[in-house]
C-alpha cells in the first residue's frame, strides 16, 4: 500500500488520470482507508476545479514576445 507521502506525490497524476492501473488501485486503496489523504485529494480536486473557472490572464504583446524569445533560446540551448 502507498504511504501518505506517496499519495501527496502522486495526487496530480491521479487527478489527471495518468496512473497505471496498479498504481491507481493502490492509490484508491490508501484513500479508502486514510481519512486525511481522502480529505487532501478532495481539496486538490476542488482547488483545480475552482482554478479552472478563472479567466485566462491577460498578457501584453511585449510580454508574450519576450516569453517566446526566451523559450526559443531555451530550445536552442537544449539542442
Amino acid at each position: 500500500m502507498l504511504t501518505c507521502k506517496e499519495i501527496t506525490e502522486l495526487v496530480t497524476e491521479y487527478a489527471e488520470g495518468n496512473l497505471s492501473l496498479m498504481d491507481r488501485l493502490r492509490f484508491q486503496m490508501h484513500i479508502g482507508m486514510c481519512r486525511n489523504c481522502r480529505r487532501y485529494v478532495r481539496q486538490v480536486k476542488a482547488t483545480a476545479a475552482a482554478l479552472g473557472l478563472l479567466p485566462p490572464p491577460e498578457t501584453s504583446p511585449d510580454l508574450e514576445q519576450e516569453l517566446l524569445r526566451r523559450f526559443e533560446s531555451w530550445k536552442k540551448a537544449r539542442s
